[in-house]
């Protein structure tokens, strides 16, 4: 009969070691998050004085990085127009990276005159998608409904 109450005590503790242990640990995160900056400080980049600044944060390490390097690099094919490109290789500018947080790539700011980012794409981006959102952020109602991407 000892042994019994012995066995009985026993899976009682652990059943409650169990759940102490159970509760103590963290919920894991929902989703990670990602920064992406607001504003930006348009004399860090390329062609300050042009009215649209479209900026890719890359990394020599990631696949796509440079696929979309080659879609944002033709916006300003002659180097005049009115929207200026700049690539922030995070191993060239890491400071760059640093000051803006960017803590993934590829990402791709389209920025105002001002500074201000008004459309982003985190990740991959269509020439159709990336196109269609710098004209749309040049000329609101430009393109159909649609076809300006996401971000």
């Amino acid at each position: 009969m000892d042994r019994v109450l012995l066995a009985v005590a026993l899976v009682a503790v652990a059943v409650a070691v169990a759940l102490v242990v159970q509760r103590r640990r963290p919920d894991a995160p929902s989703r990670p998050a990602f920064s992406v900056p607001l504003q930006v400080d348009r004399a860090d980049f390329a062609r300050p004085d042009a009215p649209w600044l479209v900026i890719a944060f890359t990394s020599h390490t990631c696949d796509s990085c440079a696929g979309v390097w080659d879609k944002v690099r033709h916006l300003d094919a002659d180097g005049t127009g009115p929207v200026g490109v700049h690539q922030v290789e995070v191993g060239a500018e890491p400071a760059l990276h640093d000051r803006y947080g960017v803590d993934a790539v590829p990402l791709v700011l389209i920025v105002d005159a001002e500074g201000v980012v008004v459309r982003h794409f985190l990740g991959p981006v269509t020439a159709t998608d990336l196109w269609a959102a710098v004209a749309e952020a040049r000329e609101p109602g430009s393109t159909p409904g649609g076809c300006a991407g996401h971000g």
